[in-house]
């Protein structure tokens, strides 16, 4: 009979940040806010007689679903962060809960466009008081989801900040714009309904639909490129990475064969570095020069004799 045999590492392998309890809290009230507003649209649509608020309140149920996502995601996080079957630990998670969450945005944009185009087509009436009602109300809770849902910046000394060291928590950001995109729709739809109420042009409804799908188009393909890059272990850090390189060949008789950085969670990089060296180093020499990068959380060193150089 096989018997199976669990390796023990030396060293817990978890890269979630701290302010992760925070967010997923966070994530949970945004929730809670959605489905009261959502409760109280339904039954207001019911008691009324009104399809725009009821039309609104399914719609914050998917708005709803959408955030159990990035919660869910904390959440599974957290439960597995110790798991030793992810290999580097579940840092990654909130990753993937961002690109599956960008899809979804998609969808939204796609299904905006196709009612926004149908409208065009075929126009119906519109009862403008109702419609500007619930879109004002849509506007508050998701500008209040916003407020909570922000991301908080975080600096670190010495860190250098450009495009490939923003270190975001891409879990959050998916909530955030998902509450964003609602809160742009809904100031879009205040400002056509206005105009068509008062200047009687109600095309503009279903046109600013459409510009409302082309703008959460980019936000969604912009989250995409972002999570799928941490997802491909694409190198996003490349400043972190030019650090390494000049910490590790700054020594004297050391050339570097191989060097790979990724992403393992938010702010935190692992790095795998190879190098030939003469006379000998141990690997623990390596990592002591590297122990002062901000974001270098594990470090793997392969050492190898150069034999081209002449040994003392």
């Amino acid at each position: 009979m096989d018997e199976e045999i669990a390796f023990v590492c030396a060293h817990e392998h978890c890269y979630l940040p701290e302010s992760q309890r925070a967010n997923e809290r966070r994530t949970w009230a945004v929730i809670a806010l959605t489905l009261v507003t959502m409760t109280a649209e339904v039954a207001a649509g019911i008691i009324f007689g009104s399809m725009a608020l009821l039309a609104d309140g399914w719609h914050m149920a998917s708005h709803a679903s959408a955030l159990g996502i990035t919660a869910l995601a904390y959440a599974f996080a957290r439960r597995h962060r110790a798991d030793p079957r992810f290999t580097f630990g579940t840092g990654k998670v909130g990753d993937l809960a961002g690109y599956s969450s960008a899809l979804l945005l998609a969808l939204v944009a796609v299904l905006m466009a196709y009612a926004s185009v149908r409208r065009l087509i075929a126009p119906v009436t519109i009862h403008f008081n109702e419609a500007i009602l619930v879109a004002v109300t849509g506007l508050v809770v998701n500008l209040a989801s916003a407020f909570l849902l922000r991301e908080q910046p975080h600096h670190h000394p010495g860190h250098h900040h450009d495009a490939y060291a923003a270190d975001h928590d891409h879990n959050l950001r998916a909530a955030y714009l998902h509450v964003l995109a609602d809160a742009l729709t809904s100031i879009l739809a205040i400002v056509a309904l206005a105009v068509g109420k008062f200047w009687g042009w109600a095309f503009l409804d279903p046109v600013m639909g459409i510009v409302g799908a082309l703008v959460i188009s980019r936000w969604s393909w912009g989250l995409m490129r972002q999570t799928g890059a941490v997802l491909l272990d694409h190198d996003q850090n490349r400043h972190l990475a030019r650090r390494i390189a000049r910490a590790v060949t700054a020594v004297e008789g050391v050339q570097m064969d191989d060097l790979h950085v990724w992403r393992m969670g938010q702010g935190q990089y692992g790095a795998i570095v190879a190098v030939r060296t003469a006379p000998p180093r141990t690997p623990a020499f390596f990592k002591d020069r590297l122990r002062h990068l901000d974001g270098l959380a594990h470090v793997t060193v392969e050492v190898n004799p150069d034999s081209r150089r002449p040994m003392p």
